[in-house]
Order: structure tokens, then sequence, then C-alpha cells
């Protein structure tokens, strides 16, 4: 038995769909167990409820071989840390009171990294967390994913236009979500694998924002520019929408640490996954826009 958290998610959905497609019994924890589809709903297990919550831990860990794991994000918690940390710690003191054997995270690519780093930072104190709770651990280990792009819609229509604070010449690793469910299907549907690793999946490109422009003008077919925005007024649109003061700064430490290479040093050693920047455009951002 497999239990998988956030199952309606972008990542938990497809690797839901990937597990059930390798004949994997699934038992999920869902808020709201509506959101599953139907075709899905009546073939796992469902236990409703959050995954910070030991009640809804205790409920769906007995006889789990495994622990998919992924924290939501939440911009108005108190700080990054503090809320991939409790998460964490619920659950890995349910892996432990269960003696769940193996555990796969979605973290993020750059542990190497010396200096703060944000949500990236937070992310990798959740894995030290998780390594301490006696189970096989492997945290898969993403760059920006490509899905990011899609809450900028309107302005791609309409402006011919998207904006990232990143330098424009500057290469920006990228990842679809659909091949961060691949490998974490991959690693659950194989538990032979023992001790702790961070394993960093990247796609196949190394395109800069200006590039990613490029790319884009040719799959839609209209001319599509970068704007570099800068962190200040990143941040202040972040308040207005209701972040907390801490979780703004946090934003702001993850994008200055990505400007200043904290995925670099992942390029040599990480698994390359099969979705391009210019597939991922055409099958999902194109749509996505012409909608």
């Amino acid at each position: 038995m497999i239990v998988v958290t956030t199952p309606t998610g972008q990542i938990g959905n497809r690797l839901v769909r990937e597990l059930l497609a390798r004949n994997r019994k699934v038992r999920v924890i869902a808020r709201d167990a509506g959101r599953l589809d139907d075709d899905v709903r009546e073939r796992i297990d469902v236990v409703t409820g959050t995954h910070d919550d030991p009640a809804a831990l205790d409920a769906a860990l007995p006889g789990a071989d495994a622990l998919f794991w992924l924290v939501p994000p939440n911009a108005a918690a108190p700080s990054a840390e503090g809320h991939y940390v409790g998460f964490a710690r619920a659950g890995a003191a349910a892996v432990r009171r269960h003696g769940v054997g193996h555990v796969v995270s979605v973290s993020s690519a750059g542990h190497g990294w010396g200096r703060p780093a944000g949500v990236l930072s937070a992310a990798f104190a959740m894995d030290a967390e998780f390594e301490k709770s006696g189970a096989a651990y492997r945290a898969v280990s993403p760059p920006f994913y490509m899905e990011n792009l899609l809450g900028q819609l309107d302005a791609i229509r309409e402006a011919g236009v998207f904006s990232l604070t990143c330098a424009g010449d500057r290469p920006l690793a990228s990842i679809a979500t659909r091949d961060v469910a691949a490998t974490a299907a991959g690693l659950l549907s194989d538990l032979a694998w023992t001790g702790q690793e961070d394993v960093p999946v990247f796609g196949p490109d190394r395109l800069t924002p200006d590039g990613m422009a490029e790319v884009m003008s040719e799959e839609l077919g209209r001319p599509i520019g970068y704007r570099r925005v800068a962190l200040a007024d990143f941040a202040s649109l972040r308040r207005a929408r209701g972040a907390s003061d801490r979780m703004v700064e946090d934003a702001v430490a993850m994008l200055a640490a990505q400007d200043e290479g904290v995925y670099d040093a992942d390029w040599a050693t990480a698994a390359v996954a099969s979705t391009s920047f210019r597939t991922w455009c055409r099958e999902v951002l194109r749509p996505a826009v012409t909608a």
C-alpha cells in the first residue's frame, strides 16, 4: 500500500494515476474527496483530512509500505520554515509510529547551497526532519516549475509578455510537473532502495528566460516577450495578495537564490526528464492560452 498526500494537486493527481497504471494499491489523504476524479475515486482508499493532522495520518498509514509527501503552499503561513517543518514533524512522527519503510517527498534542487534561500531552505529543513524518521528517504528535487507560468495566462494572452525576477540572459533550470510525478512513481513502484538521498531532476533544456520567450513565441504563433520584475515590486504584489510579511521575505530570498545560481551545482548530477520546454508549451501552455 502506498499513501499519497495532495492527491488532487498537479503532481499528486498524476502520481496516483501512474501508480494505478502500475497496479499499485493506493490510499490518499485528501482535504476534499469530492475533488478526486470519479474514475480514480472508485479504485483507491480515501482518508479525509489534512496530512499535518496526526489523526488523519494514523488513519492512513497502518499497513503502508511507502508514503508520498508534498507540503501544500500557504502564502498566509507565518513563515515558510514553520509551515514546512510543522508538516514534516507530524509526518515523520507518524512514519515512526507506524513503521513505514519508505518516504518520497517533493523538495527542491539546490541542497548544497550554503546560504539562506527562503522557501528552498524550508524544504531542506523538511528533508532533515524525515531523515531522522528511520525510513529510507528520497527527496525528489526539482528546480523552477514550468507550470508556474500558467499563473500569467492573462498577461501572455493579452499583452504578449511573461514576467519573472530572474536575469533574462541567465539559464534557468526548469521542470514539468508531469516529470516530477513520473520520478516519484518510479521510486514508489520499486522500493528496493535504502538510505537517504536527494534526487535532482531537471528538464532537458538550458534556456534563459529570453530563450523561453523565443520558444513561446514560436509555439503560440505570436510574439511573446520577457519582462524582468524587481524583487521589491514582486514583494509588493505578494503583500497585496494577502501573503504574510515573513512569507514574502522567504519568497524573495528564494528568488534571489535562483538568480544567484542555487540550482547550478545540480546540473551535473540531475536526472534528465523527458519533457522539453517546447513540448510543454505545445501540449500545456498553448491549449491553456487558447482555451
